[in-house]
This record gives C-alpha cells, structure tokens and sequence, in this order.
C-alpha cells in the first residue's frame, strides 16, 4: 500500500510514500499541456499497483484529472490547500510569505527525505519539496504513520 502526493499543475511535484510512512522517491516534472499531462497521469499511476491513496495540493481542473484517474483505480484522493498543511508542518514565522513558506517547505522536506533515507538531492524543486510535505501530513492522514515524527513536527 502506498501514497502518491502531488503539488499540482502543469509542473507538477511527486513525492510516492510506502505502507510505513516513509518517503521512497521524489521528483518534479513540466509536461506543457493538458493532453501530455493526462497521458502522463495515465502512466504513472499505471505504475504504481499498490497505490491506495493520492494526496492533491490545489485544486481546479489539473486536479480533477488526477482525481478522476485515481478514482477509475480506486484510489481513494485527500485534497488539501497548502494552508492545512503548513499550519502543522511550519511555524507561523515560518509562513509570514510565500517565498519563506517555499524556503522553510525546501528545509523541512530535506529533513523528511533525510529521516526517510531516500536518496538525497542534488537539486530541489519547491513544487518537489512541496509534494514531499504534503505526503508526509496525508501519511499521518490516513494513519500510515501515528502522527507526524517527533524530529519533524513544527515547534
């Protein structure tokens, strides 16, 4: 059983979490337009067949195709704003911007890439790190982790 966390948009984060919580793999893609991006979906989620559950930053039509393909799969789908998420994975001060919610979401996902031992970066992408975070609050979600690890929880 796994989870798939998508920062949405025609670039686009992945972060693919296992059963026990913990990150497996990250990536940030740019497709250019809907039709490559459908076919895209179509693929990936083709490649993931224990996938259970898809965690959706954003909203709007790029995120119903991505709900609409985990639903013919019977994934169940969480959509969240970011605003849910940083509550409980950044300090306030953390998030007075966007751009320091951006900078401090590209610290803490180092942090959970790190205590996932998944392999570390050469570059990050924020709609990468952003999907990262949003795996890690849909993991403690869905119950995959019992809460969110001590060493990462804002404090």
């Amino acid at each position: 059983m796994s989870l798939l966390a998508v920062d949405v948009g025609l670039r686009f984060g992945l972060a693919l979490y296992g059963a026990d919580g913990r990150l497996v793999w990250y990536r940030s893609q740019h497709l250019g337009n809907r039709t490559r991006l459908r076919r895209a979906v179509h693929g990936l989620l083709a490649e993931l067949p224990d996938l259970a559950w898809m965690a959706l930053e954003g909203g709007g039509a790029i995120a119903d195709l991505w709900a609409h393909e985990a639903a013919k799969r019977g994934v169940r789908v969480l959509q969240v704003g970011a605003e849910r998420w940083r509550r409980e994975l950044l300090l306030p001060r953390e998030q007075r911007s966007g751009a320091d919610a951006k900078a401090n979401a590209d610290r803490v996902a180092r942090d959970v890439i790190a205590w996932s031992g998944a392999k570390a970066p050469t570059s990050l992408r924020h709609d990468a790190a952003e999907a990262i975070l949003v795996g890690l609050w849909a993991c403690a979600q869905v119950g995959l982790l019992d809460g969110l690890p001590a060493a990462l929880r804002a404090h």
